[in-house]
C-alpha cells in the first residue's frame, strides 16, 4: 500500500511539473458570485486587459453564479487565478492542499489586512440591536462566504444560541449584493455583509459590499444601519493554482502590486473601493480560518 501511495504521489508531482513547464495557451480568471454577472465583467475587464498584455495569451473571465463555482474551478483546473474569501481559500486548501497558493492580499487604506462581517437592518425597521431582532428574518449570503456565513454563523450562534429558533426564518440570499438589496427592499429584516469597517457608513465604508452597492446606486446607505459587527476577519487572498508556471505568477503579481500607481481606477474596481493597494501575503495568515473549515469538514 505504501508503495502504491508513493507511486501516486510521484505521478502527481511529475504531472504538475510537466504542466508548469508547458507553455501557457490561455489564462483563466474566476470572479466570485454574489453580484450581477455583467457588473463583475465590467469591473474586472481592466485586469483582464493588463494580464493579457503581460502574458501574451488570451485571458478569459469566468463569473459563476456562486462562490463554489470558482472554488471548484480552481480545484478542477478550469480556473487559474481568483480573489477568494478566506473561507473559500480554506475550503480549497482543506480539499486539496496542493491546489492553490495565496500570494497577495488587498490592504485597507490604513494598511491593515482585516475586515468585518456587518449585521444590518433598515433604519426604519424599529430594530436597533440583536435583542430587537429576535423573531425577525435573517439572510446569510453564500455558504462558502467568510463574512456572509462562516464567521457570522459561528459568532451569532455563540451569542444567541440556535439561530433557527432565535429568528423566525434563516435563509441564504445567494450573495452579498442580494442580501443588501433584500434588506433595503424590506423583503428580509436582518442581513450580514462585509466591509473594512473604516471610513463613513453613508459611503458604505472604505471598501466592501456596501461600498459597491452604494456606488452602483442600489442603495442609499442612509436608509440602513449597522447593529452588529464580528471580530476582525483576515482579508481574502488572491490565489493562483500551484501548478502554474512561476513566470506567469510573477507577471500577474507585478500587475497587482503595481496597480495603485499604474491604474488606480482598476484597483478601486477590483478591490471594491478604496485601498492601500495589493501586497504580498503568505499562507500562514489564513491558518485560523483553515482550522475552522477543517473542523467543520470532520
Amino acid at each position: 500500500m505504501k508503495t502504491l501511495i508513493a507511486a501516486a504521489l510521484m505521478t502527481t508531482a511529475l504531472v504538475s511539473q510537466a504542466y508548469a513547464d508547458a507553455p501557457m495557451t490561455e489564462f483563466r480568471i474566476g470572479v466570485l458570485g454574489g453580484e450581477n454577472a455583467q457588473d463583475r465583467v465590467n469591473e474586472n475587464q481592466c485586469l483582464v486587459d493588463a494580464v493579457q498584455k503581460a502574458l501574451g495569451v488570451p485571458v478569459k473571465l469566468y463569473t459563476p453564479a456562486d462562490y463554489d463555482g470558482v472554488i471548484q474551478g480552481l480545484l478542477g483546473g478550469t480556473i487559474d487565478f481568483a480573489n477568494l474569501g478566506a473561507s473559500g481559500y480554506a475550503k480549497a486548501f482543506v480539499t486539496d492542499p496542493n491546489s492553490v497558493e495565496p500570494l497577495a492580499v488587498t490592504a485597507n487604506p490604513d494598511g491593515s489586512y482585516v475586515y468585518y462581517s456587518i449585521g444590518f437592518v433598515r433604519k426604519d425597521s424599529g430594530i436597533k440591536s440583536l435583542d430587537d431582532a429576535k423573531g425577525k428574518t435573517l439572510n446569510f449570503g453564500d455558504p462558502n462566504s467568510t463574512s456572509g456565513y462562516l464567521i457570522p454563523n459561528i459568532e451569532l450562534t455563540q451569542k444567541l444560541g440556535d439561530l433557527t429558533k432565535y429568528f423566525s426564518k434563516v435563509a441564504f440570499s445567494g450573495g452579498h449584493e442580494q442580501t443588501i438589496v433584500a434588506v433595503n427592499n424590506k423583503s428580509v429584516d436582518v442581513g450580514v455583509s462585509w466591509a473594512d469597517g473604516q471610513g463613513k457608513w453613508e459611503d458604505g465604508y472604505n471598501n466592501g459590499a456596501f461600498r459597491k452597492a452604494a456606488d452602483a446606486g442600489l442603495v442609499d446607505m442612509n436608509n440602513l444601519v449597522e447593529i452588529w459587527r464580528s471580530k476582525p476577519i483576515p482579508n481574502g487572498p488572491w490565489v493562483f493554482r500551484k501548478v502554474l508556471p512561476q513566470d506567469a505568477k510573477d507577471k500577474v503579481l507585478a500587475i497587482l502590486e503595481g496597480m495603485n500607481k499604474t491604474d488606480p481606477k482598476c484597483l478601486y474596481n477590483i478591490a471594491g473601493g478604496d485601498s492601500a493597494g495589493i501586497v504580498p501575503i503568505t499562507a500562514d495568515y489564513y491558518d485560523s480560518i483553515v482550522a475552522v473549515r477543517r473542523a467543520q469538514s470532520n
